[in-house]
């Protein structure tokens, strides 16, 4: 539940080179850490549980944005599920850049922005400082969280 509103299946991903100070996921930092998992396999792991939503987090996916795409995509299209995912890119880089994009159709909320230890609130749902947004990208989302961005750009 720390992963976003109700009960989440959360993907973990491997590799991230925003190096925020003070992360509290520093040993997902490396780019070949972790281990291969087939999309296949999440996405079986995520239709068991018909209750849990999915949250997207790391490492960064979108280091791996045409997996987590794929995967996305399947996920919209097998299951009601919604996506949240959280990155230190902020939604203005993603947007500028057509590879990072990508992945934006299918998500329903993006946690954006890097993590800044010296603005670190501790009273913030879902995110460790300020600078970093919660947006919506659908209706689909529409729980109240204080300080998100109803900003539903993409369809």
């Amino acid at each position: 539940m720390a992963d976003g509103p109700g009960f989440r299946t959360a993907i973990y991903c491997a590799g991230c080179l925003h190096h925020c100070k003070g992360c509290h996921n520093p040993q997902s930092w490396d780019m070949a850490g972790g281990h291969p998992v087939s999309v296949e396999d999440l996405l079986a792991d995520i239709k068991s549980d018909e209750f849990s939503n999915v949250t997207f987090s790391g490492g960064d996916p979108f280091y791996q944005v045409e997996a987590f795409t794929n995967l996305a995509r399947r996920i919209k299209e097998e299951t009601t599920k919604t996506i949240w995912c959280w990155t230190g890119f902020t939604y203005e880089e993603i947007l500028a850049d057509k590879r990072l994009s990508m992945l934006l159709p299918y998500l329903d909320v993006l946690v954006d922005g890097p993590f800044i230890l010296e603005q670190r609130d501790t009273t913030l749902l879902f995110r460790g400082s300020p600078n970093q947004r919660i947006i919506y990208l659908t209706p689909k989302e529409d729980d109240e969280i204080p300080g998100a961005v109803p900003l539903m750009p993409l369809r």
